[in-house]
């Protein structure tokens, strides 16, 4: 009997079966499952996303090796950073790396990364197009699809002790502007050529603007893997349009499908390579007149270049002793060969003065001559303390003094770039003398306005590095300035000084703008005044007979570039089409007009008898009314 019922026998077997405990293996697996689920809801969105990894639930084990290699992640940007505060002025290099479009900028970039050991996988540009995967410097969605670079990108690495802050600059003709702000600020540029296109027509413009700015360069011959790559034609085309004076310190072996490294006029060895893989480690050989037969080179014009490495071993020492009389003297009179240092020390002078520019060889993209570009940064260009000090103008742009580049003196910066960002709008600067700490209050002289500074950071392409102190020579970011835009200065409020500004061009192409969603028009206004803001070489404007909102820029490409990007960072699209023109028209010969006037509307009436001339004046006098 349960509860007043009655049950039969088989009936009391099912309730006594259904009053057994649960097996054991059931109720582990219940409280498994809730502890699961409170673990995936709750706990495992708050764990640290680190790279590499993905999201997925794989228990314990993996997590603790995630950890591992997160504290090690940690430890090494935590050396890195140590490396960073501790560098002095003589052990920075800043450098742009520079070129026409696809000629290998920032794949160069990407090994100058990989081999400093500043990333651990290398990425190639045609790999990005399907949006899973990008460069280290280029991370727009816009640059991943058209494969180019559209905004310069900085990022910082060492290299034999040295600190060098890399930027690397599009080589689009529509993004000049990109080029032309990063040589202001830097101290030295790697002039980077196809091997088989040499001098292109943004090489001629890009050369012009280090001219500009006197920015000492070496030169890289890149590709020499390419069917057609000239070493020699390419040398020839610095010098004759660009008007510069190459001097190759590197030969190379072979060409096209046979590169394999180059001949080292400095300490006369060959550097050759067995491989293309990524980590294969040149062979240091001894120059021999049977080199080219004992590496396989066959192609009669590399033949002939190797068999000339005593000529361009002689050009390279006599246009080097120019920097050293003692030494010229002593490889005159004494006939005493300089060594390896003596020709490195003049080598550098002679880069940093002007007097010649390094030229080097490789290709990037099959790895090989990379580590010997990063040789001659920080052998031949200079130090923030090599280069002559800025100079600081009067409100007409007239120069009144300088600034020298040293932590002693006031603190002093330019303001080179503006971009927007998740973090907030972020001011690039270079910092030229003095020290800038986290909440120092500043002026900006350009525009008379109190500055606090907040949020410092140091950028690695896209990452954003919290900071707490920048000194002379470097280049950093500061977060949400209210007041400062690309060209102005920042200094102590004491020692206000004005830098000299940049100079952009005028844009070339107009088109009209406007929101695809008439709802959208106030949020497409502000992103439009963001990316205005952040680019100098836009211009925007309100046509006061049309009503139509014009935009203006450099090229096709840089317009459409510059909305396309307003829809991935501030999510709002907008629509270009032309520009309406108001027609007007103008009286070529004087007319003459009679008419008379008469009214009847009860009463007094109206009449006029009125005579009227017409007479053209001057284009650009307006009107003129004579009574």
């Amino acid at each position: 009997m349960l509860h007043g019922v009655e049950t039969t026998g088989h009936e009391w077997d099912g309730i006594k079966e259904l009053n057994k405990p649960l097996p054991k293996w059931w109720v582990w697996t219940f409280y498994a499952t809730i502890v699961w689920a409170i673990g995936y809801w709750i706990v495992y969105p708050a764990w640290p996303t680190l790279s590499g990894y993905t999201r997925g639930i794989w228990g314990y084990s993996q997590r603790a090796v995630v950890a591992k290699e997160g504290e090690t992640a940690r430890a090494a940007q935590a050396s890195f950073r140590t490396k960073i505060e501790a560098a002095p002025l003589a052990d920075i290099r800043n450098i742009g790396i520079i070129a026409h479009v696809d000629a290998g900028k920032t794949t160069t970039t990407e090994r100058i990364l990989y081999y400093t050991g500043r990333k651990h996988t290398i990425v190639d540009v045609h790999d990005t197009k399907d949006l899973k995967s990008s460069t280290t410097t280029d991370y727009l969605e816009q640059e991943q699809k058209r494969g180019i670079t559209i905004q310069s990108a900085a990022v910082s690495t060492f290299w034999r002790k040295k600190k060098i802050n890399v930027i690397d600059t599009p080589g689009h003709v529509d993004f000049t502007i990109e080029v032309n702000r990063s040589l202001r600020v830097l101290d030295g540029a790697v002039v980077v050529f196809d091997g088989v296109a040499g001098v292109e027509p943004q090489s001629e413009t890009n050369w012009r603007l280090a001219d500009n700015y006197g920015v000492p360069r070496i030169c890289y011959v890149n590709k020499m893997d390419r069917s057609g790559a000239s070493f020699t034609r390419c040398v020839n085309m610095i010098k004759k349009r660009l008007g510069a004076r190459p001097l190759p310190v590197q030969l190379p072996i072979g060409s096209e499908d046979n590169f394999k490294g180059m001949i080292d006029l400095v300490l006369m060895k060959a550097l050759v390579w067995d491989s293309d893989d990524r980590d294969a480690k040149p062979a240091e050989l001894d120059i021999t007149p049977d080199i080219a037969d004992k590496l396989g080179i066959t192609v009669p014009t590399d033949k002939q270049l190797l068999a000339k490495i005593p000529d361009y071993r002689k050009e390279l020492v006599d246009t080097c002793l120019e920097m050293d009389d003692a030494a010229m003297e002593a490889y005159l009179l004494e006939e005493k060969d300089p060594s390896a240092e003596t020709l490195v020390a003049c080598l550098r002078k002679g880069t940093v003065t002007g007097a010649f520019t390094p030229v080097l060889c490789g290709s990037s993209y099959k790895n090989k001559g990379v580590t010997q570009v990063l040789d001659a940064v920080v052998d031949y260009l200079p130090a923030p303390t090599d280069v002559a000090a800025i100079k600081t103008v009067d409100a007409d742009g007239n120069p009144i003094g300088e600034r020298l580049c040293s932590d002693d003196e006031p603190f002093a910066a330019l303001a080179f770039k503006v971009i927007n960002d998740a973090y907030g709008a972020l001011t690039f600067v270079r910092v030229y003398s003095g020290v800038l700490t986290k909440g120092m209050s500043v002026t900006n002289s350009t525009r008379g306005k109190r500055e606090k500074i907040g949020r410092m950071v140091e950028m690695f392409a896209k990452e954003a590095n919290a900071i707490e102190e920048a000194r002379a020579g470097d280049i950093i970011a500061l977060v949400s300035l209210a007041e400062t835009d690309t060209g102005d200065t920042l200094c102590d409020t004491d020692k206000q000084v004005v830098l000299e500004r940049m100079r952009f061009p005028d844009p070339v192409i107009s088109v009209s703008v406007q929101p695809k969603a008439k709802g959208d028009l106030e949020k497409f206004s502000a992103a439009l005044g963001k990316m205005v803001r952040a680019d100098p070489s836009l211009r925007l404007e309100t046509d006061r007979e049309t009503g139509q909102t014009i935009l203006r820029g450099m090229g096709e490409l840089h317009l459409d570039v510059t909305l396309d990007r307003m829809r991935t960072e501030f999510n709002v699209e907008g629509v270009m089409g032309e520009p309406q023109v108001a027609y007007r028209e103008a009286f070529t010969k004087p007319i003459e007009e009679h008419y008379v006037h008469k009214k009847q509307t009860g009463g007094a009436g109206q009449f006029a008898d009125v005579w009227i001339k017409f007479e053209p004046l001057e284009r650009g006098k307006g009107f003129e009314f004579v009574d």
